[in-house]
């Protein structure tokens, strides 16, 4: 199962933002060994950017720790709004 969490945040907290999730990443793929990325659209609108958190092959249970690590990490603080979760796996695990 792969997870694609979005979400919108004010453009003058991009680096502050990236480097954050970046680091969070870091440590989740280092204790769950998945595989992380970090997009965030071109543009901004209305000087938000949306931002895009991939996780790929998430263990059973990650869900858990992934919440633990926004608390811990304080990414609430930089972003407006909520997370948003979508949830897919491979179409050839799907017949």
């Amino acid at each position: 199962m792969d997870i694609y969490i979005y979400y919108t945040a004010r453009a003058s907290l991009a680096e502050a933002l990236s480097a954050r999730v970046l680091e969070m990443q870091a440590n989740l793929a280092a204790k769950c060994g998945v595989s992380c990325a970090l997009k965030r659209r071109h543009a901004d609108k209305g000087g938000r950017h949306t931002w895009m958190e991939v996780y790929l092959a998430v263990p059973e249970g990650f869900d858990a720790i992934l919440e633990q690590a926004i608390t811990h990490s304080e990414l609430a603080a930089l972003i407006d709004g909520e997370r948003h979760s979508e949830y897919f796996m491979d179409a050839s695990s799907c017949a």
